[in-house]
């Protein structure tokens, strides 16, 4: 076997189309002799994505062709021709870590903000930015923010009407995710809102004296200058000390929407419907998409930090 017809060869087997074999120089050998060598294939057209050359498997004889060398030599792999696949991270902590144990120079997270799902990827083999060059974008870190029980089943409940008992107990089951406003809340709030702010005790009132009159038929219902509803009831007693009860139109949430994850705190309008001698009571989140967004921007940037890597608010390409 001669290194100079190789060379020959393997330039001579080249169509305009890189790697194509030119079957007649093929037969021609074929002709010439029996065996196999390893050819060389020169890219030519220097087609971009490809390397300069490729060695082949040139078989002689009666039935002569190019074979390509790696259906041959991909049993005898030891470890991947490149990492692959996607790494599932249940906190963020890990999903640092992993980044950085595998981020390259042209590594990437993009944040997903869809506030009900908001996720973060970061793609290790991500495409090149100083040469330009294509990645294959197929080795990633993906953490899914875990969403807390108690998110969802607040979230579960936004604007589906209870009845009386149904609401009071949803209260007192919920009382730890109260809280009471700031100053700051309450003046922001009130006046946002012209109603009033409720503590977590006045919550529970309100949700024991539910109880009370879950039996009892609608007196009146109206609203107070200060913003707050009262209901009264045709029993002798109204709430649990006797007296008409004051709804207030908006509560506090502190509560952590993922799991293991910062609280947040959350405005919620509480609501209700006198019909028929009976209260129908429902609530809705305020603007939670503005409260969990704003919270997955703290943590991209905190990704960013720890990790160094760009950071960018969408979804990564789809890889091939």
């Amino acid at each position: 076997m001669a290194d100079k017809t190789s060379n020959v060869v393997g330039e001579a087997l080249l169509s305009p189309s890189p790697f194509t074999v030119d079957l007649n120089v093929a037969a021609w050998l074929g002709a010439k002799a029996e065996g196999v060598e390893i050819a060389t294939l020169t890219n030519t057209a220097k087609a971009p994505g490809l390397p300069d050359a490729v060695p082949v498997l040139l078989k002689r004889g009666t039935a002569p062709g190019v074979e390509g060398l790696e259906r041959l030599l991909e049993p005898y792999r030891q470890f991947p021709a490149r990492k692959t696949g996607q790494a599932t991270a249940q906190t963020f902590e890990a999903f640092c870590n992993l980044t950085l144990r595998h981020l390259t120079d042209h590594s990437a997270i993009f944040a997903n903000m869809d506030w009900k799902k908001p996720t973060l990827t970061a793609v290790i083999d991500y495409h090149e930015l100083a040469e330009g060059h294509a990645n294959f974008g197929k080795h990633r870190v993906h953490y899914a923010f875990p969403l807390s029980e108690e998110w969802q089943k607040w979230v579960a409940g936004d604007g589906v009407k209870m009845d009386q008992g149904d609401f009071a107990w949803f209260l007192e089951d919920r009382v730890a995710e109260l809280s009471s406003p700031t100053e700051e809340e309450k003046l922001q709030y009130e006046r946002d809102f012209a109603t009033t702010i409720a503590t977590p005790a006045q919550l529970v009132e309100l949700s024991r004296g539910l109880q009370v009159n879950v039996e009892s038929k609608v007196k009146a219902s109206t609203t107070l200058q200060s913003g707050e509803g009262q209901i009264a009831w045709e029993e002798t007693h109204s709430g649990a000390d006797g007296k008409a009860l004051k709804v207030p139109g908006i509560f506090m949430l502190n509560i952590a929407p993922f799991f293991m994850g910062d609280k947040v705190r959350i405005p919620v309008r509480l609501r209700y419907r006198p019909a028929g001698g009976k209260v129908t009571w429902f609530y809705q989140i305020y603007r939670p998409d503005q409260f969990i967004t704003e919270h997955v921007r703290d943590v991209l940037a905190a990704a960013r930090d720890q990790t160094g890597l760009p950071t960018y608010e969408g979804t990564p390409e789809m890889s091939a």
